[in-house]
């Protein structure tokens, strides 16, 4: 009997929250089409997994023998893709590189054309994920490394190293009260409702909310989006203001959006970050000496 990977991964993810509003969400679908799925598992294997209570969803004994090993089996389907797709791109000699945003800044396609020189014959083939990915694909295997904005979920399981940083500025309405301003506090921004990433992306999230230098002041959404063009469509309708590296005011320059500088706020990291198992990766590490080459020095932000 043959069972879609994608059920599994619905059913595991409301073994493990315990609801289906928690998975629904950490899966970013709605809460019909994931009860559709769970049902569907259901009778595809002809048993019952999960009973209803007050306290959520509540495995049957079917559904903890399933729960016990549909994690390792999907890990292993996983680590299977991975490999995969891994040798197709060794064998036509591509390194597929996840970034977000503008990457590296004015360091990206410098750090490219080193690699292609470093590696003759090879190319770096650069892919963008959208913010619901802040890995750009480096947790699934869909890339072989990337070039990210730090923190991001699933940081700690991941090789990472900071290449530089740069200041959070704020982007605003150019109607906005505020969008005159030399430097605008942070804390005359609190009570403004922000353009967020999907909550699923959990620290990440907080991270461009600043949700840590808050004082306790809770987070106030007024858009939820997670690629570049609805951020800055959210923000120029007025949905909200959002916070942004400075470098932000190079890349998406548009009518309408004003950045200013904010104080009371971190400052964001650019890196580079790649599977643990390859670090003894050559092509890998490679690319990685020319992201730190090139990517730190003085004027990559």
């Amino acid at each position: 009997m043959d069972v879609d990977t994608k059920l599994l991964r619905s059913f595991v993810a409301v073994a493990e929250e315990g609801t289906l509003s928690r998975a629904a969400e950490r899966l970013y679908v709605s809460q019909p089409a994931l009860t559709k799925q769970i049902r569907q598992l259901e009778t595809r294997l002809r048993v019952r997994l999960f009973t209803r209570s007050r306290a959520g969803m509540v495995l049957t004994g079917p559904g903890r023998a399933l729960a016990e090993r549909a994690p390792a089996l999907l890990g292993d389907w996983d680590g299977t893709v991975r490999e995969t797709r891994r040798a197709a791109g060794r064998a036509a000699r591509v390194l597929r590189v996840g970034f977000l945003a503008s990457a590296a800044n004015e360091a990206t396609p410098c750090i490219v054309a080193e690699f292609a020189r470093r590696r003759p014959g090879w190319r770096a083939e650069m892919r963008q994920a959208a913010w619901s990915d802040p890995s750009a694909g480096l947790a699934s295997g869909d890339v072989d490394i990337a070039l990210l904005r730090l923190p991001f979920p699933g940081q700690d399981a991941l090789r990472t190293a900071v290449l530089f940083s740069e200041p959070r500025v704020v982007a605003l309405p150019t109607g906005h009260p505020l969008a005159a301003s030399d430097v605008i506090p942070f804390r005359k921004l609190w009570e403004e409702p922000f353009v967020a990433a999907p909550p699923e992306t959990g620290r990440w999230r907080d991270h461009w909310l600043a949700a840590d230098e808050r004082d306790g002041c809770p987070v106030r959404i007024g858009a939820v989006t997670d690629q570049p063009d609805d951020w800055l469509t959210a923000i120029a309708n007025g949905y909200g203001i959002a916070l942004a590296p400075a470098s932000a005011a190079r890349f998406y320059a548009r009518p309408g959006i004003t950045y200013r500088p904010v104080s009371g706020v971190g400052p964001s990291e650019v890196g580079v970050a790649w599977a643990r198992t390859d670090d003894t990766d050559a092509v890998v590490q490679e690319f990685v000496r020319c992201c730190l080459d090139l990517g730190s020095r003085p004027g990559a932000s």
